[in-house]
């Protein structure tokens, strides 16, 4: 039988039907060399197989022949994959798709149990526990270069870190950070665990979630109060769902990352007419 199909593109954790079987990929290394586990699942049969390929190599599938064609990543955890079914006629294009680059990220160690009770004494409020857990290993965390997730306007940079537990070096201090960052913007029911450049990173200390959050620069003005600060939470966008997903979303900025400059009109972000009891 033949697959109705020459070309197609596997997300992650999504199989894909061309026609007497479907194409799942377990897992991307982007090596080098770039790898991929092919995973192989017949309609006709109860096992599937397995096969580690490296990019450009092919693999069975049925009577037919495949080939690992390409990977484009937004991320650690999102990719897609393409695959091309080898003909007679196949035409070789090279691959086009972007590499995820592991973070560089510098952690300041590792915090013990009565460290983090005083941190959260000085906050008054208990720490997010998946937070919590990620503070406790590493204290913050500084990139080596400036960092990004791609497609959200922010950058973490050697000056503008993961916040940790640094008294004595005020802008790196998560304590200092909600007097400095969170409280003219926001409720307590958030801490801002970085001021990277563009906004503000944010969880949640009241949802019980694990989702880490931005804010952008344009949103933190209007006047302080209840009412503005709802206004400016409302605009909270979720970046990852988990500081560890955070952490594999972040990749080293590249030139080719960044969009077009482009000026934006004063209100693009933040009507003043969303703050209720004030005008900025």
């Amino acid at each position: 039988m033949r697959s109705f199909t020459e070309i197609t593109s596997i997300p992650n954790n999504v199989p894909v039907d061309i026609g007497h079987a479907r194409l799942a990929v377990r897992w991307v290394d982007v090596g080098p060399p770039v790898r991929a586990e092919m995973i192989v699942i017949p309609h006709w049969a109860e096992e599937s197989t397995h096969h580690e390929v490296r990019l450009g190599e092919t693999f069975p599938v049925g009577d037919e022949t495949w080939r690992f064609a390409d990977l484009d990543m937004a991320s650690e955890d999102q990719w897609e994959v393409t695959v091309r079914r080898v003909d007679a006629n196949e035409v070789m294009d090279p691959p086009t798709g972007r590499l995820w680059k592991p973070a560089r990220l510098r952690t300041y160690g590792q915090l013990d149990e009565t460290q983090l009770q005083s941190v959260e004494s000085a906050l008054g409020l208990r720490l997010p526990a998946d937070y919590r857990e990620w503070l406790r290993r590493n204290n913050g965390a500084q990139p080596e270069v400036p960092h990004h997730v791609p497609g959200v306007p922010f950058a973490l940079t050697p000056e503008r870190p993961l916040f940790g537990v640094h008294p004595d070096y005020p802008f790196f201090d998560l304590v200092y950070a909600q007097r400095r960052h969170r409280d003219l913007w926001l409720s307590p029911a958030w801490l801002v665990i970085a001021n990277a450049s563009g906004g503000l990173l944010v969880v949640s200390t009241q949802s019980g979630d694990s989702i880490v959050y931005f804010v952008h620069e344009l949103d933190l003005v209007g006047p302080p109060g209840p009412p503005a600060s709802a206004a400016r939470e409302r605009k909270l966008r979720g970046v990852a769902r988990s500081m560890g997903y955070l952490l594999g979303r972040l990749t080293p900025v590249e030139v080719d990352h960044l969009p077009p400059a482009q000026m934006l009109p004063p209100g693009t972000f933040t009507d003043p007419r969303n703050h209720q009891d004030g005008q900025p």
